[in-house]
């Protein structure tokens, strides 16, 4: 007999970005919750970023120029020289403060992605994306990001 139990886990990863950009991790979030997500069959997987200047997406993961595209076009639609010309208020932090926390509300702070079969349910070329939009990661000068991952789902 199966057993149709709802079953929820939740922990919260730390991931170095080495750097502003966009990073694959993947491989760390699989990592992470490898014992948890073996035992849901169908589910859903939540990820979410505990700061105001980093995002999650999901994009493209075999290329690794369609990250520094990513990188090069959100840098151009939200600009640094913003700071400058008057356009934002919020500037004390530095150049790429305010266009961090633009850029991560443009592209989101949380993801959803299905389990089935005990394993994210992305596509062939789909990875997981951290998003770093500082040069200084924020207060402290690290670039470490805290993501809160939710699995809930029956086995």
């Amino acid at each position: 007999m199966t057993n149709n139990i709802p079953r929820w886990y939740q922990k919260t990863i730390s991931i170095t970005a080495p750097s502003r950009g966009c990073h694959l991790i993947t491989s760390e979030v699989n990592k992470a919750i490898r014992d948890e997500i073996s035992t849901i069959r169908i589910g859903m997987a939540n990820l979410f970023i505990q700061h105001t200047s980093a995002s999650l997406t999901v994009n493209e993961n075999a290329d690794p120029d369609v990250r520094r595209d990513m990188e090069v076009a959100l840098n151009k639609i939200v600009p640094a020289s913003w700071n400058h010309d008057g356009t934002f208020k919020h500037t004390m932090e530095g150049d790429d403060d305010m266009p961090g926390h633009l850029k991560s509300s443009l592209m989101g702070v949380s993801l959803n992605i299905p389990i089935s079969n005990g394993r994210l349910a992305l596509g062939t070329w789909q990875g997981i994306y951290l998003n770093e939009h500082r040069d200084q990661g924020g207060w402290g000068g690290g670039h470490t990001r805290n993501i809160v991952i939710t699995l809930q789902g029956q086995s």
